[in-house]
């Protein structure tokens, strides 16, 4: 199991705005918020990690080559089209809407934005 992972951005307030917007509606909220970093994670009780300092940290510097993907966990089919609804508002470029992907398993529902720095960042469901 991870318990939290980072990634280089290369403006940490503007990525800050469109994490705490993007994320929101899984369920993420900002949890350390300093000049250079800040971190995310959901709260205790929601069934996801309990570290109080977040589990997704944003560090200011050069994005690292090659982008990496990161998939957050989404309750819901809903909660994915929320999730890219708010990244698209956010400033986030669509890179595979929300839809079924059955070429991974028959309930994988997801969604798919490149952020701005192109971090690929997807919200998957598992469930039907």
């Amino acid at each position: 199991m991870i318990d939290h992972m980072g990634i280089t951005v290369s403006d940490i307030a503007s990525s800050r705005i469109f994490y705490t917007k993007t994320l929101s509606p899984l369920g993420y909220v900002l949890h350390k918020n300093h000049p250079g970093c800040a971190s995310f994670g959901v709260p205790k009780g929601h069934g996801k990690s309990t570290d109080p300092a977040g589990d997704f940290w944003l560090s200011e510097g050069t994005p690292m080559e090659p982008r990496v993907h990161i998939a957050f966990s989404a309750a819901t089919p809903a909660d994915v089209r929320a999730f890219f609804q708010a990244a698209l508002a956010a400033g986030g470029t669509p890179n595979g809407a929300p839809g079924l992907r059955p070429e991974f398993h028959p309930h994988y529902y997801a969604a798919f934005i490149l952020d701005t720095d192109g971090y690929n960042i997807e919200a998957v469901c598992h469930r039907k």
